[in-house]
Parts: structure tokens; sequence; C-alpha cells
């Protein structure tokens, strides 16, 4: 198939320009906002200017179509709040790449996708979640964001160009392209991972709500303040886990939100984000029940109410045999002795994609191991290496 890899860097450059944050090549470009709305549109006309068929789901995922069955080669376009500008938006270019390439040169039928709130504004991995079948869009909807907002009201705002969900059937499989984002490929000086299996994530929020009060006039022993229930909360897990994790697994408190967070006043209520991620499904479930357990201990030996939220996350996922097969052959062929498998320790839409078809996917190295960073970047001579190893896995996978 005729790559154009020039072209490729070209629209993964553009892409850049929604929502570019001016530090450096740093995006602020999250679901439904309109840098991503404005991307979405944009991604649809580059689909349509390749002779694939733009399709929009209720969701707000938007496919590039070719034929009536192919291959789905894509990712996410969506961001974190400070965002780099390679996570998901170098699958979704190198997708569209090597969809325009095959429908140019008469090759196989492969179409390309950009998933929606893959970074997880309201969920985990939201729109490859309800698109697989693993979360119904009317629980989703209920779903809401830290300011507030619910799905529900975010997906009216591409509603006009949404269409039917699409039959799950109409692909043989998916391949994904995504930076590390992590430090091994660089430090290693191999220029290819490809990806056995994707470790397990479970994410939850938790409110410990004490009283709020004066902070030169209530003394410490009367205190229930919310913010030191956390601090106990943290301290007393970490402890608690070191008999049942491994090296591999971990656990972050990300999103804490104090209120009313003012430097005079006893906090009130803490409500915060737990995530935790393995590779062994039962370890997980160890986990949720050590974070459970924790939490009413806290609460009660600090005298704060504790409201915990549904716990969300994916399963692990092993990658299909013969997807990685074609990588590997792909990866010797242009790049020999300079790949390597290994598991995926971030979560990836090819989680989701994993359970209902065949899936593969392939690293690139993050310079410095950063990512969901303004400072994110990868070489792009690996960038355009990568994006010739799926080229032609796909075009074998797609035959």
């Amino acid at each position: 198939m005729p790559l154009n890899p020039q072209r490729f860097l070209d629209d993964l450059h553009r892409l850049r320009s929604f929502g570019a944050s001016g530090d450096g090549k740093g995006v602020v470009r999250q679901a439904y906002s309109d840098a991503d709305i404005a991307a979405r549109k944009w991604l649809a006309g580059r689909m349509k200017e390749a002779g694939l068929t733009p399709h929009f789901d209720p969701m707000g995922n938007v496919f590039g179509l070719s034929g009536e069955q192919s291959l789905l080669v894509g990712s996410h376009s969506d961001s974190q709040p400070e965002g780099g500008w390679l996570d998901g938006a170098l699958g979704v270019i190198a997708g569209l790449e090597i969809a325009r390439a095959a429908m140019e040169d008469g090759g196989p039928s492969i179409s390309c996708v950009s998933f929606q709130d893959e970074e997880g504004r309201f969920g985990v991995l939201t729109g490859s979640d309800i698109w697989s079948g693993k979360l119904t869009l009317q629980e989703a909807d209920g779903f809401t964001d830290t300011n507030g907002n619910t799905l529900a009201e975010m997906r009216q705002l591409l509603a006009d160009l949404a269409g039917d969900f699409l039959p799950l059937r109409r692909f043989t499989g998916f391949l994904e392209l995504h930076i590390e984002q992590g430090p091994y490929l660089e430090e290693t000086g191999l220029g290819l991972g490809i990806v056995t299996d994707i470790v397990g994530i479970r994410d939850m929020r938790i409110i410990f709500e004490g009283r709020q009060n004066h902070a030169g006039t209530t003394p410490m022993n009367l205190r229930r303040d919310a913010f030191q229930a956390l601090s106990a909360f943290s301290i007393a897990l970490n402890s608690r886990f070191s008999n049942v994790v491994t090296p591999a697994t971990v656990w972050t408190i990300g999103h804490v939100n104090l209120h009313p967070n003012a430097p005079s006043v006893v906090p009130g209520r803490v409500e915060f984000s737990m995530q935790w991620r393995d590779a062994e499904a039962d370890r997980l479930q160890r986990m949720a029940a050590i974070i459970e357990e924790t939490a009413k201990e806290t609460a009660a030996d600090h005298g704060v109410a504790l409201a915990m939220g549904p716990v969300m996350g994916i399963e692990p996922a092993a990658m299909d045999a013969r997807f990685q097969a074609e990588l590997a052959s792909a990866a010797e062929a242009l790049a020999p002795g300079t790949w390597q498998k290994m598991p995926s320790g971030a979560l990836h839409d090819a989680a989701n994609m994993a359970a209902v078809m065949p899936t593969g996917m392939l690293f690139v190295p993050s310079i410095g191991g950063i990512s969901h960073a303004f400072d994110e970047d990868t070489k792009e001579d690996d960038l355009r290496l990568g994006l010739k190893v799926l080229d032609r896995a796909a075009g074998a996978l797609a035959e």
C-alpha cells in the first residue's frame, strides 16, 4: 500500500492544532470540548476526502468506513486536561493514513476510528466501552464529570451528526498504534514494542464528609477534618497493600477536591479518585476489598461519614496470537532485532476491542518515558517506523 509518511506527519501536526496549549506541543482537548468537537469534524472531513465514509455514532465515536466488512485501525483523539500531542492521536492518524493508502491503491478494505472519551472524563474508555457492549448508553448517560456535567448533556453537542451504533460484526479485527507512555523502549534502545496483554484497571470516587469549622478556635482533638482522614487513608493503604501487590502493581490518588479549600477553615469534605492497576483480576479484587475496609476504618477513626462510588474498570486483556505474530513479522522485516514483546501498563481502547474481536497493539518509544504531559514526544523516525510496521501487518491481516 502506498503509504505517505509525510502526509501522515502533516495530519498529525494538524490535529495537534485543535486545542494547542501554547506550551510546547501540548494539547488541551478533553472529550466534548470545543476543541474535541472541532477535531472530530476535521477528522470526518479528512476521511471523506480519502474516499472513506464518515460515520458518527451516538457517543461521538467517528469512523471512516471502507467496504461492507473491514479491518479497523485507530485509537482516540481526546486528551487529558493537560495532554500530550501523541497520546491516542498517533493511532488515529496512523489509522487514517493506512486506510487512505489502501483505498488509493485498491488494496484490502481497512477502516479507521477515533473513539470518544478514552481519557475518562466520564468513565473509563467510555466510547469503546459502550460500543463494545460492556456498558449501556442508558447507564453511561448518568455519569458526571468533575464539574457536574452529565454525559447525556455533553452528547447533545454532537447529536446533529450522530447516527446509529455500527454492528461489531462489520469488522474483522482491530489494530492500535500508540506511544509506550513509559521508559522501557527508550532505555533498552528498542524501537518497537508488540503488546502481549493490557493490565486491568479499577477506578472509583470516595468521599469523606467531616465538619467544616474555624481553623483557629477548633481544638485538634475535636476536629472532624476530612483532609486528615484522606491523609490517614493513604498512609494506611500503602502499608496494607504491601503483602498483596507486586512490583508491577500501581495505585494512584490523582484527583482531590477539598471543600471549602480555604487556609483558615478546617476542611469539611474531600472527594478523591482512587485508581489501581494490575495484570491479575484476582489481585485487583483483593485490592478493592482492602480499599473498602481501610476507608471504613479511617472514617470511623476520624469521625467522618463515608460515601463510595461504583467501581468501574476494565479486565486484563490478552492480545490475539495471530495479530501479535503479524506485528512481529512486520517488525522483524522492517527493523530486525529492534523489537520486543511486552505488556502494557496503561489502559487502551484495545482492551475493550479484545473482548469482542481479534486485536493487536504496537508501541513506539516515548522520549523520557513521559506522557499525559505537555512535553510528551517521540522522535519522528520512530513515528514513521511505527506507521510502516502497522501498515505491513494491517495489509496481511486484512487480506
